[in-house]
């Protein structure tokens, strides 16, 4: 299915949030100089990047397709049945500025860009608060991983067993004729 054309609101909308977030990573950056501990005191470990990397994940999944922020959502994206029928997925609504939101948080991999590097500046001027959060957050999104790649085995294992019992019934009616 292609998409509609993008209108001139909803590229300046596009442009605008992507000035906001670039001036914000930069406003960031120099106030770090003036009223943090500077850029180069800032380090972050291989434990900083697996929380914030399992904390941006549930996160961006949480914006983009949980029901509990289905109500946020609705002003600016719909939950629809997906093309197979056996799931559902976000997509915008309308035009302009609302299609331009709905495209954001409708997509997890870009609400987690925003969240990403809310999650570092936070990290930056409160390190041991923001360690607690991303903790909690990392280990519902690390639980949420092993679920997904839990029910994937259920399901291929149930697939490849009706497989296995059409073949096997295939089989035994040969046998009977």
């Amino acid at each position: 299915m292609q998409s509609p054309q993008m209108n001139l609101t909803e590229a300046l909308t596009k442009i605008s949030l992507t000035v906001i977030f670039l001036g914000g990573v930069l406003l960031f950056l120099i106030s770090g100089q003036f009223f943090g501990s500077g850029m180069k005191n800032f380090r972050l470990d291989w434990l900083d990047l697996l929380l914030l990397s399992l904390a941006t994940y549930r996160l961006g999944r949480l914006i983009a397709f949980d029901r509990v922020t289905e109500p946020l959502r609705a002003p600016f994206a719909r939950t629809v049945r997906d093309v197979t029928g056996a799931g559902s997925t976000v997509i915008a609504r309308g035009s302009g500025v609302q299609r331009a939101f709905g495209q954001l948080i409708s997509c997890p991999i870009c609400a987690g860009t925003w969240i990403a590097a809310g999650l570092v500046m936070f990290l930056y001027y409160f390190p041991a608060e923001t360690r607690l959060f991303l903790f909690m957050a990392a280990a519902v999104g690390g639980a949420d991983l092993i679920h997904n790649a839990t029910e994937a085995f259920c399901w291929t294992g149930a697939l490849n067993r009706a497989r296995a019992g059409e073949i096997f019934k295939a089989s035994r009616e040969k046998e009977e004729d």
